[in-house]
């Protein structure tokens, strides 16, 4: 068997997040996307596709928690606050647009992606010490559809470049799960265990244009490219304990951005790791998969 190619990410930008997550390539105005979970904040800047260094632009902030960001083809962000979701419009203005967990439950919005056809997905993740009955759901024209009511701790999402597989991540389980979609319909099939992750827990993902998957190891210092198999094609060394998210991006999408925290470590931890919380870049040989863009028309009309 072939071993695992190796690459090694390097620290792309001087700021340090609690917790980086959800970098989004906007390839229309060329700007990268991410959040600060606990720092309420979404983050802008600019890729230097040269050197792989990332200058922040702009930050936004919120009044609770902000597990995701989507844009749209014109420019609206549309973010996961705690509870509910966003529309922030070019000129900064914010309009509500659903709510997808009741406000009494001590669970926040966590990680989300969209979908093939621009339907925006989005899990949660308890804030107590309470196991299973998390949720992933979709944002529809409809309203909120919940596929999925017995998580841990929802994370990355990922389809397949046909857009006919959606992958999903279950974070304390360690599992990264497969079942059949239709971007047309938005039928969905079975669920079924994909992967499990040792040493360390699968948190955000994204796909390249050859179909696998590249998968941040919380807690593993590391980003694994699984094939469409399951086999492991390829490590990404990270220098932070906390690799959280990855997404591709530049014009070509030939650089992966890595997210990483600080949250959880020790002081130690901290010492051994000093770049840990910053964003990561490298470059692994493959193109991305490109994302679409969210559609404001699959959401609920106010």
């Amino acid at each position: 068997m072939t071993p695992p190619a190796r690459y090694t990410a390097r620290p792309a930008a001087a700021g340090v997040h609690a917790l980086g997550e959800g970098p989004v390539w906007d390839p229309a105005r060329e700007r990268l996307l991410w959040v600060d979970i606990v720092a309420h904040a979404v983050h802008e800047g600019r890729l230097d596709t040269a050197t792989g260094a990332i200058a922040r632009t702009a930050t936004t902030t919120f009044d609770t928690t902000v597990g995701a960001v989507a844009v749209a083809a014109g420019g609206d962000l549309l973010v996961a606050e705690r509870q509910t979701l966003t529309r922030v419009g070019t000129g900064g203005e914010r309009t509500p647009v659903a709510r997808v967990l009741p406000e009494s439950r001590a669970s926040r919005l966590n990680d989300g992606a969209v979908d093939p056809a621009g339907r925006f997905l989005v899990g949660s993740l308890a804030q107590d010490r309470r196991r299973g009955g998390e949720i992933l759901a979709r944002l529809d024209a409809g309203g909120v559809t919940v596929l999925d009511r017995d998580l841990d701790l929802s994370n990355g999402l990922a389809w397949s470049p046909a857009g006919d597989l959606m992958y999903s991540v279950d974070t304390i389980p360690g599992l990264v799960r497969v079942r059949d979609y239709d971007p047309d319909t938005g039928a969905v099939g079975e669920r079924r265990d994909w992967l499990e992750i040792g040493d360390g827990h699968p948190d955000g993902m994204c796909a390249d244009a050859e179909g696998n998957l590249w998968i941040a190891v919380w807690g593993g210092s590391r980003v694994e490219c699984r094939g469409p198999d399951g086999e492991l094609l390829a490590v990404v060394d990270v220098d932070a304990p906390h690799t959280s998210s990855v997404a591709f991006a530049g014009p070509d999408l030939d650089v992966l951005v890595i997210t990483t925290a600080t949250r959880d470590l020790s002081p130690a931890d901290l010492a051994r790791h000093p770049d840990s919380g910053r964003l990561f870049t490298a470059r692994v040989g493959v193109a991305g998969l490109p994302v679409a863009y969210w559609d404001p028309a699959c959401a609920p009309s106010s």
